[in-house]
């Protein structure tokens, strides 16, 4: 039951957000209305996305935070570890069934290919290649633990980003010169007409390189993710073979995601 109920709360505050992405705004009573709970629990939703940063409490209702709608603010990879565990997990164990043993997968930066990548670790044969400082960190480590012969790392090289990602020439360059099986990639937000997009124009463009170099696509990122546009594009929702979300995506952003995408995986529910 407790599980259920924290499941209609993400859906609850995935729907507020993408009200607030579209319209700037919303009041408590047309919540209310719209999602026939009390205004209690509407206030009490406020107030959590309000601790996160998503919204800014006003009289009635509440509005986007500064900058939101094409947020240019990058927080660090430990911020983020922090939001969502438990539907980045979800969404990790659905994403590592679509590798598949002896290949070669690549994983962007972020936490919820961080989480993939951990799911990865004892797949026989397989070639991580990344631009991700965690996701390397990760792989040297099972390296050493003496048991499961780790996976075979290329790292790209680049500058890092406040999200320990490494982007620019270097990585681009790397970058360019593979031909991967799969790429497992992340993103700051996720917005119907928008796309994948993040704050750093430098990743967006190592992610571009990424992309091109991908047989096939599958983007990892979890409800709060949706109606987020960040200040520079990098894909769109059709390029993405696989759209791999949680159970907390919203009945309308799922509607949207299934015209655009390859096929829409939700963590969680039969496929």
């Amino acid at each position: 039951m407790a599980e259920q109920a924290a499941q209609l709360a993400h859906q609850r505050r995935a729907f507020i957000l993408a009200a607030i992405q579209h319209d700037g705004t919303v009041r408590v009573a047309d919540l209310v209305g719209q999602l026939g709970v009390s205004d209690m629990t509407i206030r009490r939703d406020l107030d959590a996305l309000a601790r996160r940063g998503a919204v800014e409490k006003v009289y009635g209702g509440a509005v986007a935070t500064a900058g939101a709608g094409a947020s240019g603010h990058e927080p660090g990879f430990d911020a983020k570890s922090d939001l969502e565990g438990a539907a980045k997990a979800a969404i990790a164990a659905t994403a590592a069934t679509l590798v598949e043993p002896g290949s070669v997968v690549a994983l962007s930066g972020g936490t919820t290919a961080h989480a993939v990548a951990a799911r990865l670790l004892g797949v026989p044969g397989l070639t991580i290649v990344t631009n991700s400082l965690p996701v390397a960190a990760l792989v040297r480590a099972a390296g050493r633990d003496g048991g499961t012969p780790a996976p075979t790392l290329l790292l790209t090289g680049g500058t890092p980003t406040p999200s320990a990602a490494l982007v620019g020439p270097v990585a681009d360059l790397v970058i360019g010169s593979l031909h991967v099986d799969l790429l497992i990639l992340g993103a700051h937000g996720v917005a119907e007409g928008a796309g994948l997009t993040t704050p750093n124009l430098t990743e967006a463009q190592t992610n571009r390189a990424l992309v091109a170099s991908a047989r096939r696509v599958a983007v990892v990122a979890d409800h709060s993710k949706w109606g987020v546009v960040g200040l520079s594009g990098f894909a769109g929702l059709d390029q993405a073979d696989w759209f791999v979300t949680d159970a907390g995506m919203p009945a309308p952003a799922r509607a949207v995601l299934r015209e655009a995408v390859g096929e829409l995986l939700i963590a969680g529910e039969e496929h």
